[in-house]
């Protein structure tokens, strides 16, 4: 019987041991990320038989549990992709608000300025000063615009930059993964007992790899974990891991794509199937904020220099030569960086029209004569100087008066099309009833004169870009302000998943995360029953000796 109850303290005193052990390790990791409480599992030992009955014998230790939900794991590892999705998009297009809205570095006072000098020339277009101060004020807004450019193609490397870091981190911990699903296997089979310390492991480095991007976890029938990523591309698969790498697009040789490794090469991954995690909130920004805003500026630079030239060659520099193109336009790849000033010579900024154009008293049909522009160089017989009447005879024909090589009769005309004679080119809209005229006149003789520089500055407020809807101001004002609503946008719903990442992790905290109250508690409970086991073995002990001084 002194044997049985020593026996008896014996268990007691290892259970003991083992539960201050197990509070111990949770004491010592309550700050260690992914760390799930442990509690010890026992039980009492088989009891024996004694005839008048069963008597226990002592307990037993069934295992150590890890305190842990899937489920509210699940939730975590959810609510922290869409998090650091948001986070990285965030931190990307806060860089393009700033540098669009800015009100000294921004594009609006560069535009401000380029017609403040152009309205400053309307008022003394002979001026040299004014003409300098009015290059000066357009090489500002050119060079503001390359900036602007400049600096969003920074951000566009910075991205390509992070897509390739994100990419090696997933490689990465995809390797880890492999490597404890091997471990816990090897673990778990040689005795069957969890390994919870490397369940943590892989729990928490599930958690890192949805901060890169979202993974889906399915877990196997021995305890092994199988990844997945995008539209069900395996990335782990027991111990055998897949990888991702970065290949330049196929469309866009300055463009990063994620590609999926395959045995016949690369394949990319469509950016749709990219989501969660740094990497989608990457890919995201780049596709819905960096590239419209990247092809809005480069929209506005060409429909300014298009529009701005156009009005411009219609004008006189201040010798009388006929004006050119203003502005160089930028080529569709070269975009608003390729803007530029093209004339650097006070001299040639246009200052008159040279085509004046006049419709008849009685004409009765709806035609309209738009101004024109003289050819460059106009014919060498070309009579400029003298106007010219063209008077419809037919829908489709007209007869000319005044022209310096005769009067030709029967001009064909395509209704509502351009005629080009003579060293002039005009527009007639509408429909001209017979017998309507109109009179063409080049002023070859107004140098002094304002009218071009007017119709130049009044560009600023017309209604020249997005189908004629807006002015350049309203064009650029459309882009700021849709880049800081989705700027808001993004920060509203990052600070709304910000919240529930938070209610998820307490939840789990509350579930797995170490007390250390509750240790505190667990630790004097286990004291208590160590010293108590103690003093059963103790006086097992006594019994023992008694029994034995009984047969000396």
């Amino acid at each position: 019987m002194a044997t049985s109850i020593l026996s008896i303290g014996q268990s007691a005193l290892a259970a003991a041991q083992v539960g201050l052990s197990t509070t111990g390790h949770n004491i010592a990791n309550a700050a260690t990320p992914g760390f799930s409480r442990q509690v010890v599992v026992q039980g009492a030992a088989q009891p024996q038989n004694y005839g008048f009955g069963f008597m226990g014998q002592g307990t037993e230790i069934a295992t150590v549990k890890r305190i842990y939900s899937e489920f509210l794991g699940s939730q975590v590892r959810t609510a922290q992709t869409t998090k650091s999705g948001l986070d990285s998009h965030y931190a990307q297009i806060k860089q393009i608000d700033n540098m669009l809205a800015d009100p000294a570095s921004g594009l609006s006072p560069a535009l401000q300025g380029f017609f403040s000098g152009i309205q400053e020339l309307s008022s003394n277009p002979a001026s040299i000063p004014a003409r300098q101060a009015a290059l000066a004020s357009a090489e500002t807004l050119a060079a503001r615009f390359q900036s602007l450019a400049g600096r969003l193609d920074e951000i566009e490397q910075g991205v390509n930059s992070q897509i390739t870091s994100s990419v090696s981190v997933i490689n990465s911990y995809a390797k880890q993964v492999a490597q404890l699903n091997d471990a816990i296997g090897r673990a778990q089979g040689a005795n069957g007992q969890p390994a919870n310390d490397l369940l943590d492991q892989r729990d928490q480095l599930i958690l890192d790899l949805n901060k890169e991007i979202r993974a889906t976890v399915v877990k196997q029938g021995d305890g092994g974990y199988n990844v997945f990523i995008g539209n069900g591309q395996p990335l782990v698969v027991g111990v055998t891991t897949s990888s991702l790498t970065t290949m330049a697009s196929l469309t866009d040789p300055e463009k990063i794509e994620v590609a999926y490794q395959t045995a016949s090469g690369p394949v990319i991954v469509g950016e749709s199937s990219i989501a969660g995690g740094k990497l989608g909130g990457l890919m995201e920004f780049r596709s819905q904020s960096l590239e419209p805003a990247q092809a809005a500026l480069d929209t506005l630079a060409i429909d300014l220099a298009t529009t701005f030239n156009a009005q411009h060659r219609l004008g006189q520099d201040i010798n009388g030569t006929l004006g050119g193109d203003f502005f160089v336009i930028p080529t569709t790849q070269a975009g608003a960086s390729g803007f530029s000033v093209a004339i650097t010579d006070p001299k040639l900024i246009a200052a008159a029209a040279p085509i004046r154009t006049a419709v008849a008293t009685g004409n009765t049909g709806s035609g309209a004569i738009s101004a024109g522009s003289v050819n460059t160089p106009p014919p060498p017989n070309a009579n400029l100087q003298q106007p010219v009447t063209i008077t419809f005879t037919s829908a489709t024909t007209f007869d000319v008066t005044g022209s310096g090589t005769g009067n030709p009769t029967g001009v064909t005309y395509t209704p509502g099309g351009t005629i080009t004679y003579n060293g002039w080119s005009t527009t007639i809209s509408g429909t001209p009833v017979p017998p309507d005229s109109f009179t063409i006149d080049a002023n070859t003789g107004g140098v002094g004169d304002n009218r071009n520089a007017l119709l130049l500055g009044a560009l600023q407020t017309t209604n020249t870009m997005n189908g004629g809807t807006t002015t350049y101001q309203g064009a650029y004002s459309q882009i700021v302000s849709q880049i800081g609503n989705k700027t808001r946008e993004i920060d509203v719903t990052s600070s709304a998943a910000g919240m529930l990442l938070a209610e998820a992790t307490l939840s789990l905290q509350t579930e797995s995360g170490v007390n250390l109250d509750e240790e505190a508690t667990n630790l004097l409970r286990y004291q208590q029953a160590y010293q108590a086991a103690g003093k059963v073995m103790q006086i097992a002990s006594q019994m023992f000796d008694v029994l034995l001084s009984l047969g000396r």
